[in-house]
């Protein structure tokens, strides 16, 4: 299945976590991939209530905890573009960077069943592969509303691209928590991306941000 074609990995990265790293890496190593890119979003669809740390925090933790790792980059594309976050755009700005290699757009388990609703859908699907990471043991949802949208070949590699990736019990949500409640995140993400968090004062108790949903790969928009 290796190709050495290229990952977008979007996501509010709120923050960037262990379970994050290690899927990524699965999903590298599982096709061949040359290069994972993270990409921070300023205004994920699906989180529109959800208070995120500054923009630039969040793109300084992703550098931080793939620093060293030859394979992952990050981007300020979504960033640098700001307002609300759609794939099927952040796809299109970066197929002239791809120089011709595959474009994979990586996803998790529970965003598969609403891929319907993602801005542009039909395109994306022909633009990109749809990789969604899963948990060994996950059984594929009930398709029928993508199948009414899409063509029944997108549909079948959409099931082909499931991933089985390790299972991370991990989420952004419990670190945010745990550091508001004075708790230890040790272990749960790079060290160096703890210590940017206790530096900066974030996700404590009264200050720039405030708990929201899990951290999981990004939907894309609607």
């Amino acid at each position: 299945m290796a190709d050495g074609g290229i990952a977008l990995f979007g996501g509010s990265f709120n923050p960037i976590h262990n379970g994050h790293l290690i899927v990524a890496r699965a999903v590298a190593e599982r096709l061949g991939l040359s290069r994972v890119v993270f990409i921070p979003s300023p205004s994920p669809p699906h989180k529109a209530n959800v208070d995120l740390a500054d923009a630039a925090d969040r793109l300084e933790m992703v550098r931080l905890a793939i620093a060293g790792e030859s394979v992952f980059e990050v981007s300020d594309l979504e960033l640098r573009h700001g307002g609300v976050s759609y794939t099927i755009l952040t796809v299109e700005a970066f197929r002239p960077r791809a120089a011709g290699q595959t474009l994979h757009w990586i996803i998790g388990g529970d965003t598969l069943p609403e891929l319907h609703t993602w801005y542009r859908v039909r395109e994306l699907v022909e633009r990109c592969r749809i990789v969604t990471a899963v948990r060994p043991g996950f059984e594929v949802p009930d398709l029928s509303a993508l199948e009414r949208v899409l063509t029944a070949d997108q549909v079948r590699r959409l099931k082909e691209d499931i991933l089985p990736t390790p299972r991370i019990d991990i989420s952004a949500t419990d670190i945010r928590r745990r550091v508001a409640e004075g708790r230890s995140i040790r272990y749960l993400l790079p060290e160096a991306v703890r210590q940017y968090i206790e530096q900066r004062g974030l996700y404590r108790q009264g200050g720039s941000t405030a708990s929201g949903g899990p951290c999981s790969p990004r939907c894309g928009g609607t």
